[in-house]
């Protein structure tokens, strides 16, 4: 691998780019809402402890030590172990292409900030402005009024991907991630000093012990970490195959832990401040107006601006600017695990060739999001992607490296030339607790989705893009394992004495 990140600060900020994306600023407001507000800090803490900063750790290890994206570094770990790389490239590639249109729709909404264009009624607005469709299988055409923010994302994630690791991806989290901080600031700073703002975080920090009992407050409390972390998808392997030798990746895992989840909690406080103002002026409880998903950063907070006594239009750029910069660090890190898994399997001419064979798919098929069922299609992936496919995905994984190899080696590896060694816990963590939680969500959320469908969403729906994304995954997963890679992309000359014997 010929590119190389300039520096740890460049590889830690674009490692905390990655992690800090929409799931900072809006999901984990909504989930928490949801989940008992303070109640869900409990078990989210828990979760950061045993599976978050141990996974990070894990992921870090084996792709600084063996050399590759995800599916190299398990194929170099174990040559049966290279399908589940595949698995988290295509779960990775699913979510570029319709994460890419959220961008595409905070980009709007920043413009759409400055004057309050939503009016009155910002879900009417919202619904209008998507072009929004009955159906996942209505189409509905393309919206030209998104057509203009669609390329202005692309050319910025084009860009980055084509000047790869040090110039492209870790020059954009450079630049990106002081502007998300400065209009972070400045978004908690007014939330605090709202009226009623107190309510807010009262719900927010304020345990509802009776909700710990609740399996599905635990549930959501992993899968918050997997989404914001950034685990289990390839990402964090890809990443750290770029890095030196001698890499601290304990002293790493818990920067980039302590970085994301600290601006989650940090943001978390504007968010609820504001909707805690919102709820006061409404007469009705926080809860009421905070756990209502994709509505929540399109709906919810752009009436809350429009109630704001003053600087509505800053606030408004700021919230929609933070969640476009957040959101943009994090789809070019997304991409970069496809073209990562692609360009160390097959032989390329030239990084920029190997790229422009991830882009031209990705850019037609994220066409879909830009119809007038784009958002019915997302909102359908996302939750069968990431509720299903990326738990499987996490509990495989931890299975393999955890049961079927050696895991005490894994821990030797990380402590090799760690400032601090980690202890014998971080393998018990993962081995039983962070596995059997992880179990219980993929096959809870699996037995919800087969009985209860999703939403009210008509069967049809469910199966071409919830079920028919994953069949996608497991095919082409099939397809590039069984595909001759080029030579010596299964081994790693100089690590022979750590690769581990095979199952």
């Amino acid at each position: 691998m010929n590119d190389k990140w300039n520096s740890k600060v460049g590889f830690v900020m674009a490692a905390i780019g990655s992690a800090v994306g929409l799931g900072n600023l809006w999901r984990f407001p909504y989930v928490a809402a949801s989940h008992g507000g303070g109640a869900f800090l409990l078990p989210y803490f828990f979760a950061i402890i045993t599976a978050g900063i141990p996974i990070l750790m894990l992921e870090y290890t084996i792709g600084k030590t063996y050399r590759g994206g995800a599916p190299a570094a398990f194929a170099r770990i174990n040559k049966k172990f290279e399908w589940l790389g595949w698995v988290q490239v295509m779960i990775s590639f699913i979510i570029f292409v319709y994460y890419l249109a959220i961008v595409v729709w905070t980009l709007s909404y920043c413009v759409f900030s400055v004057n309050q264009a939503w009016g009155n009624d910002p879900q009417g607005f919202f619904v209008k402005f998507l072009g929004v469709t009955d159906s996942a299988h209505n189409l509905g055409g393309i919206q030209t009024n998104l057509l203009i923010p669609f390329i202005i994302v692309w050319v910025i994630a084009a860009f980055a991907m084509y000047r790869g690791i040090s110039k492209g991806v870790e020059q954009i989290c450079r630049i990106g991630l002081p502007v998300l901080l400065v209009l972070t600031v400045i978004l908690v700073v007014r939330g605090v000093t709202l009226p009623n703002a107190s309510a807010g975080l009262e719900y927010m920090f304020k345990p509802q012990w009776h909700m710990l009992k609740n399996p599905n407050v635990w549930v959501a409390a992993y899968g918050q970490i997997f989404f914001s972390l950034s685990i289990a998808f390839g990402i964090m392997i890809s990443y750290s195959s770029y890095l030196p030798k001698e890499e601290d990746v304990v002293n790493t895992a818990f920067i980039t832990a302590t970085a994301n989840h600290g601006f989650e909690i940090f943001a978390g406080i504007g968010v609820f401040s504001i909707l805690g103002f919102m709820a006061g002026s409404q007469g009705v409880p926080v809860e009421k107006v905070a756990s209502q998903g994709v509505g929540l950063a399109f709906m919810v907070f752009p009436q809350a601006i429009s109630e704001l006594p003053a600087m509505k239009g800053l606030i408004g750029v700021c919230f929609f600017g933070a969640l476009f910069v957040a959101g943009i660090t994090s789809l070019i890190s997304i991409s970069q695990v496809v073209v990562t898994g692609i360009e160390g399997k097959f032989s390329f001419k030239s990084h920029k060739q190997a790229t422009t064979i991830v882009l031209i798919p990705a850019l037609v098929v994220s066409l879909l999001f830009v119809t007038g069922a784009g958002l019915n299609i997302l909102d359908i992936m996302d939750a069968f992607v990431n509720n299903v496919g990326l738990a499987f995905s996490g509990l495989l994984e931890l299975f393999l490296l955890m049961w079927l190899s050696k895991p005490e080696k894994f821990r030797m590896l990380a402590n090799e030339y760690s400032n601090f060694s980690v202890g014998k816990w971080w393998t018990y963590s993962l081995k039983i607790i962070t596995l059997a939680l992880l179990g219980v969500m993929a096959v809870l959320n699996t037995v919800q989705y087969i009985t209860k469908g999703y939403g009210e969403y008509k069967q049809i729906d469910i199966n071409i893009f919830g079920w028919g994304a994953l069949v996608v995954i497991i095919v082409f997963a099939i397809i590039f394992t069984t595909r001759k890679g080029r030579d010596g992309y299964d081994t790693l000359e100089g690590i022979e004495e750590l690769v581990f014997e095979e199952a």
